[in-house]
């Protein structure tokens, strides 16, 4: 009888150790160790991307509208310059038998780029806001000028007609100072511009009289 102690010891032993074991197999618990450490609930984010600024468009140079007119650096030609809604046309003319049309556009940087018949070309570019420097191209000549934007009564102005049969085409630049340089072609043949009233564009030619207007692009 005194031998029945230690066995019913063993076997309450084994059957605590079956409980717990069903117990663990019936919650899912797993027993943990205390190096283990609990990862993180949350993940740090990585810091958002922004996006670089856009680069600023560049600024644009503005021609102010209006007439330039003067004389080219070696005083042998005068040249004006219409200026309007960023289209330009130019005249050259050393009032004897050299003269050209010329026409473009502004760019965006304040220069111009010009071009007339048989090859010939203006460049400029404004500085400040009554002057443009450049060179006109003409014939087998250039020509450096600085022309200043125009007051009143001084300007580009242009006629065509036909007069005796004849057809006439001029073209006048009235400078600051009143001196008119310009050339009158009667079927193509040139010759010096007679006198215009710049106040109307009267012209007098071969007895008749004409009007000379301004031009603007």
């Amino acid at each position: 009888m005194k031998r029945s102690g230690p066995l019913l010891t063993l076997l309450a032993g084994l059957l605590v150790g079956l409980f717990m074991l069903s117990l663990n197999a019936t919650t899912g618990e797993k027993p943990t160790s205390a190096s283990v450490k609990p990862s993180p609930s949350t993940k740090a984010s990585a810091p958002a991307r922004t996006s670089a600024p856009p680069s600023p468009s560049p600024s644009r140079t503005a021609v102010p509208e209006g007439v330039y007119t003067g004389r080219t650096g070696d005083d042998s030609s005068a040249v004006a310059i219409t200026v309007r809604d960023d289209k330009t046309i130019a005249y050259v003319c050393d009032g004897h038998n050299i003269e050209s049309w010329l026409q473009g556009d502004v760019k965006d940087d304040g220069s111009l780029r010009l071009t007339g018949k048989g090859g010939a070309s203006l460049d400029g570019k404004v500085k400040g806001t009554k002057e443009i420097r450049g060179t006109a191209n003409v014939g087998s000549g250039s020509y450096a000028f600085t022309i200043g934007k125009a007051k009143k009564s001084s300007g580009l102005y242009r006629a065509n007609s036909t007069v005796a049969g004849a057809k006439i085409e001029g073209g006048w630049i009235v400078l600051p100072d009143g001196e008119q340089v310009g050339i009158l072609k009667r079927d193509g043949k040139p010759s010096p511009a007679p006198r215009i009233d710049p106040e109307t564009g009267a012209v007098t030619v071969d007895g008749q009289q004409l009007t000379a207007r301004p031009v603007t692009p």
